[in-house]
């Protein structure tokens, strides 16, 4: 289940050399195929793994090491430069692979978009799932200058296969009102702005339902986080992000799935940005993961 033909080499910090022992898989989307600003996430997963090396494999929030969870870091997918529609494919039948072998499937992106094709499958094996969505923008057109698949449209699309009602988006600072309108008409919950406080109230009508968790790392502000390919002003705090993700660790909320999208380390020659997605993916590692 590794991509040893295109895979750089490097994994992320204390990966299972196991696959078949292992209870989640790290698997790369460096997919930038659709974005409408800057490209370059598809360079994320890479950058990711490669500072996580400077992480501790401790953390003092949650009082748990690396060593206790058994994860593999499958590499990235290797993906046709350019094809969306066949990229979206060939992410859908790795992520049924995955979810047959009862893995906890762990994205990294690339642009959001790659998320659709991962939330897809995971709506077919669990029934009830809901969504948590953590990003600055709605992401619920229909389409994009023409195009049904781009980075502005996952939230939407997959909100038509599971209900709007099934999908909590907390951060929300940027889109269209007719994106804002729909939501409301259609009871999908949206919090503007703010993350840790909505959140709370959320999670114990979750209690016992399947959740797949994504985040845009553009949900942060820009000070915490420049390197992305659309940054927004107003955003979080990192210290409000960690919260939020130690929040659904207390919470006990069954999470089945995750990712952490839109990387884009050109735009940020210190790497902050990357650093960042490391700490948080380790949190999520040792929150989400039992």
């Amino acid at each position: 289940m590794r991509f040893d033909d295109t895979y750089s080499g490097k994994v992320f910090i204390k990966s299972h050399p196991n696959y078949e022992e292992s209870k989640a898989v790290i698997y790369g989307m460096p997919m930038d195929w659709t974005v409408s600003f800057r490209p370059g996430s598809r360079f994320g997963p890479a950058k990711i793994r490669e500072v996580s090396i400077g992480l501790e494999e401790y953390s003092p929030y949650l009082d748990r090491d690396l060593d206790d969870v058994k994860f593999f870091d499958a590499g990235d997918i290797p993906l046709p430069f350019g094809n969306a529609e066949q990229s979206l494919e060939i992410i859908n039948n790795y992520i049924h692979q995955l979810l047959k072998d009862d893995k906890i499937p762990v994205g990294l992106g690339g642009e959001h978009l790659v998320s659709l094709p991962v939330m897809k499958a995971v709506a077919e094996k669990y029934d009830d799932l809901a969504v948590i969505h953590m990003d600055a923008h709605t992401d619920l057109r229909e389409h994009y200058e023409g195009y049904e698949y781009s980075h502005s449209t996952p939230i939407r699309k997959i909100a038509d296969v599971i209900g709007p009602k099934n999908v909590y988006s907390f951060g929300i600072r940027s889109g269209m009102k007719e994106e804002f309108d729909w939501a409301k008409e259609n009871g999908m919950h949206i919090s503007k702005f703010e993350v840790l406080e909505p959140l709370k109230k959320v999670l114990p009508t979750l209690d016992g339902r399947p959740v797949y968790i994504t985040i845009d790392i553009d949900v942060l502000d820009p000070a915490h986080a420049p390197g992305t390919g659309t940054v927004d002003a107003g955003g979080i705090t990192s210290r409000e992000l960690l919260a939020a993700i130690h929040a659904i660790a207390a919470s006990g909320v069954n999470v089945v799935g995750f990712d952490l999208v839109e990387v884009a380390p050109v735009y940020d020659h210190s790497d902050q940005t990357a650093n960042t997605a490391s700490k948080l993916i380790r949190e999520m590692l040792l929150g989400w993961v039992r």
